[in-house]
């Protein structure tokens, strides 16, 4: 079982240590790009991860938002985003307070401070009554979370009776196909992602559509899109081949170089079907 405490202070360190330098080289969303249906789509990789936003919302349905919480918030790229988007009341939780102290300050110089706040919180017990949003947000973080289904738990608790849940999560392959379970080097792989980038773990799609199931919701929908944003890691790689992002990375310490020597581990592991990048939508 994996030490709760111990994995958040790790994961709220890479962030401290890591979000400066990726605002900096790669901009204020932390998140995949979106390259069409087929991963063909020749984009700018900040556009590609805005219309990454915008193709969710589609799959979502979302057209209205008057209350919602971002789950792993970041320096509150799609929080800002979406507030901006909808004209809405927006929280963003996080672990890190670097980050929560950068997307505070992003948040005035929006002029949003009035309705988008941001704080240090586990997502796990997060600080907020039940039926409080209308959407619960979670983009990439689900990967994070020790316990995934008190993770759902908590972001059912916190949502409306009709409001909507939506987490896109890294995943890997299901295993419940003719592919079978993880082989040894599957799993070998799967474990140095885990180390390198603070992951207690990761589950397959299906999985997480019988926890969404057991936790209550109800409209519940998957999708896979892995072959949609598998070409952001080697475009991060390549904009990170320069001296300015060497020099940055070599101050940011050994924990954030170990995160870009090691982009290539979720290159590869897209390329050998191991990895995917998962969408679960469910309604309260």
């Amino acid at each position: 079982m994996t030490n709760t405490s111990n994995l958040s202070e790790k994961i709220a360190k890479f962030y401290d240590t890591s979000s400066n330098l990726w605002e900096k080289t790669w901009g204020e969303h932390m998140h995949h790009g979106y390259y069409g249906r087929g991963g063909n789509y020749k984009l700018d990789r900040r556009q590609a991860q805005i219309n990454l936003i915008e193709e969710l919302l589609i799959w979502a349905d979302i057209k209205e938002v008057s209350n919602l919480v971002d789950v792993g918030c970041g320096i509150g790229g799609s929080t800002l985003y979406l507030a901006e988007r909808f004209n809405t009341k927006a929280t963003g939780i996080t672990l890190s307070s670097v980050q929560a102290n950068r997307a505070t300050e992003r948040a005035s110089e929006f002029k949003l401070e009035e309705t988008v706040q941001f704080q240090v919180a586990d997502a796990l017990n997060m600080p907020f009554p039940e039926d409080n949003f209308d959407l619960v947000w979670s983009l990439e973080s689900g990967e994070h979370m020790p316990d995934k289904k008190k993770f759902f738990q908590e972001c059912y608790r916190v949502l409306k009776p009709g409001g909507t849940f939506l987490c896109v999560t890294w995943c890997h392959r299901p295993t419940n196909s003719w592919a079978g379970e993880l082989t040894e080097e599957e799993k070998q792989h799967l474990e140095e992602i885990y180390r390198v980038y603070c992951l207690p773990y990761v589950l397959s799609l299906p999985e997480y559509e019988t926890i969404a199931q057991d936790c209550g919701f109800s409209n519940i929908k998957i999708d896979d899109w892995s072959m949609e944003v598998a070409p952001f890691w080697d475009i991060v790689i390549d904009s990170a081949l320069n001296l300015e992002t060497i020099a940055g990375l070599l101050n940011s310490g050994w924990q954030t170089v170990q995160g870009a020597l090691s982009l290539g581990l979720m290159s590869r592991g897209y390329e050998r079907g191991l990895i995917r990048f998962g969408l679960i939508y469910g309604q309260k």
